[in-house]
């Protein structure tokens, strides 16, 4: 089956497509762009897609960073998908942008740490184990501070790889000798982590996907601000 993979939760804009038969890349391309990433994705899945001699109607199914990440972001890439997924009668799967990150350096064994600006002192937190093969989680994904991840980090008596945008800032804030920043072409978020990790979910029809933000929206904050009795 060709896996199509996308990840639109950054400031990059990427894509993949993963034979999940041979267990092989046969494309995978990611744009630091400022430009928003409706303007490129579709150019991008296109671009991949007739490179490897394959037509869009070859793809089996499309995984997707479903969250946490850019609010529009997310939902830029939930809706391409959707579409897609209509358009080709196929199924997809959403995928934690955090695990996407963890299994992008899915070839170290040990504990990764997948760490994502939210705002402020708050950080975006998974935590998982690598076999080298899988990765599994070994903390509830959630939003904290990054003084409280600190003290969850020193609790493991092992090394520790830190990825996404937030990994340099806290490595350099809250130094360990048991911490070590992921490599370039692991730090931040692409699409060949979200094939990965969606090679053990479940795929559903596009009408089940739904994004993950792990924090409120803006809107809903405003509601309850509006819904408490005036003091």
């Amino acid at each position: 089956m060709l896996l199509l993979g996308i990840d639109t939760s950054g400031k990059t804009a990427s894509a993949a497509l993963f034979d999940t038969e041979k267990g092989v890349f046969l494309a995978q391309k990611t744009l630091y762009t400022q430009k928003t990433h409706s303007q490129v994705i579709m150019p991008i899945c296109k671009e991949i897609i007739s490179q490897t001699e394959h037509e869009i109607a070859d793809i089996g199914a499309i995984a997707v960073a479903n969250g946490p990440g850019s609010y529009t972001g997310l939902r830029i890439g939930a809706a391409a998908v959707k579409a897609m997924c209509f358009a080709l009668s196929c199924k997809c799967c959403g995928v934690s942008t955090l695990e996407g990150l963890a299994c992008n350096n899915i070839a170290f064994r040990g504990i990764i740490c997948a760490v994502m600006k939210a705002r402020g002192e708050l950080v975006y937190v998974g935590i998982y184990r690598s076999s080298g093969n899988a990765v599994s989680p070994i903390h509830e994904e959630q939003i904290m501070e990054r003084s409280r991840l600190s003290e969850i980090l020193s609790d493991y008596g092992e090394e520790i790889l830190l990825c996404g945008d937030a990994a340099c800032d806290f490595y350099n804030d809250f130094p360990s000798e048991k911490l070590s920043v992921a490599p370039q072409n692991g730090l931040i978020q692409n699409a060949a982590g979200i094939c990965l990790a969606a090679l053990n979910k479940e795929f559903t029809a596009p009408d089940e996907l739904e994004v993950s933000y792990l924090q409120k929206v803006k809107a809903e904050k405003d509601l309850e601000e509006k819904s408490k009795p005036n003091q």
